[in-house]
């Protein structure tokens, strides 16, 4: 009976350690529950809760704390460089997100690697004749048109072909002035008589004048004094190989000074006038090559090179326009028509990072780097133009790091969601 109180004083105190270690359990939990502000999912961030222990209601994932204002929690030793530093303690710095939970909401990573830096700027183009292959001719004498050579517009045309004879009074009267000043001069030499001679050598000239100015050709000119009769019509004849463009009068037709009679165009190589966004222009430069394709010709591949640079910039449009010389001698490529341009530029080699690894916040560029076991650290980055599928990187990323490639709005919400990277 004497052990029977000891027994019971030895009860209580065990009773006693076991109240004074669960007290200190829930002072712990008391604690850590302080600097929690509110429980919320990485993905519905409107969604706030109190219950540790609460699901999302609308996609049923665990919540996560979210902590009070000023209750950031302190980063591990040797840690504090990627976590802002003493420097910096507003920066970004490192998060967690399980493995298992980088795995449910997708993340996956890319390496940083040197790769080629090629790039591809495509434009609309504009095929047009080019102008020093593409004539007008234009009555210079009042007549008419005694016989068209050329029935309609797409007729092909070879060098010195007659394209239509024109009857003109004034013409068959001026070579006939000029018949007879040959003689009077002719006469002047066998009489030895200089006065004469060079009077009518003067009036040779002027005569001759005109008839050049009358689109008749030197060799015409000839033909008439040597036959020793004027030539009742004037041949017009092309002045190359080409197709004609437009016919713009009818046989018998009365032609005045200035009437617009045919138009010849030589499309054997033609223009293509590509228009440019203005802030790809400084990338052009002459002789870079071209590739020229259109969906209206299946297979069509034609390559140019950029003859000239237009300085001028379209006040409406804010484009540039560059001229490319182009080898027309299929005839596939008509006037008037599009094409789809492209310019292929080759920079290089440099450090690059997949297109979708980069999270544009307005002012900066953001990339998560993988830091292992599960650890991420928000970083800044330069970049330095776009490359197909790829960024070139000029600074904060070094070759061989990882970076998240997919799911960068998912873990940029729960690097904000951590207090790891405010809204920069």
């Amino acid at each position: 009976m004497k052990s029977l109180p000891f027994a019971l004083i030895l009860a209580g105190v065990a009773g006693f350690a076991a109240l004074s270690g669960c007290s200190r359990v829930d002072s712990a939990k008391a604690a850590a529950a302080s600097d929690v502000d509110y429980y919320t999912c990485t993905m519905h961030p409107s969604v706030h809760s109190h219950d540790p222990d609460a699901k999302c209601p609308i996609c049923g994932m665990d919540l996560v704390p979210v902590k009070k204002a000023g209750a950031q929690a302190k980063p591990a030793a040797g840690d504090a460089a990627a976590a802002g530093g003493p420097s910096a303690p507003d920066g970004p710095h490192e998060f967690t997100i399980p493995l298992d939970r980088q795995q449910l909401i997708g993340v996956t990573y890319a390496p940083v690697e040197m790769k080629p830096l090629r790039r591809t700027i495509r434009a609309v183009g504009l095929v047009a004749a080019m102008t020093t292959k593409h004539w007008d001719y234009v009555a210079r004498v009042d007549g008419y048109v005694h016989n068209l050579e050329v029935a309609a517009p797409g007729d092909r045309v070879e060098k010195g072909q007659v394209l239509m004879d024109l009857y003109s009074p004034d013409l068959v009267s001026t070579e006939n002035e000029y018949v007879d000043l040959l003689r009077m001069r002719d006469n002047g030499r066998r009489e030895q008589n200089a006065s004469t001679e060079q009077s009518a050598e003067r009036l040779l000239a002027g005569a001759r004048a005109r008839l050049q100015q009358w689109n008749i050709s030197d060799a015409q000119i000839d033909a008439v004094g040597k036959a020793g009769t004027a030539d009742q019509y004037l041949s017009l004849k092309s002045p190359f190989d080409g197709v004609v463009e437009e016919v713009a009068v009818h046989q018998g037709r009365h032609v005045s000074v200035g009437d617009h009679l045919v138009d010849v165009v030589d499309l054997s190589s033609v223009w293509v006038w590509a228009e440019f966004y203005e802030n790809e222009l400084p990338f052009l430069k002459t002789g870079l090559p071209v590739l020229i394709t259109s969906s209206a010709i299946p297979g069509l591949s034609v390559a140019g090179r950029i003859a000239v640079v237009d300085p001028f910039i379209n006040e409406a449009k804010r484009t540039g326009r560059a001229r490319i010389d182009v080898d027309n001698s299929d005839s596939k490529l008509r006037p008037d028509a599009y094409v789809d341009v492209a310019l292929l530029l080759d920079e290089g080699q440099g450090l690059t990072v997949p297109a979708d690894a980069v999270l544009p916040t307005g002012e900066h560029n953001i990339v998560f780097v993988d830091k292992g076991s599960g650890r991420l650290e928000p970083r800044f980055v330069q970049l330095g133009g776009k490359f197909g599928d790829v960024y070139r990187v000029t600074g904060g990323l070094q070759a061989g790091e990882r970076v998240v490639s997919s799911a960068n709005f998912l873990v940029d919400a729960e690097s904000k969601v951590q207090g790891a990277l405010k809204s920069w």
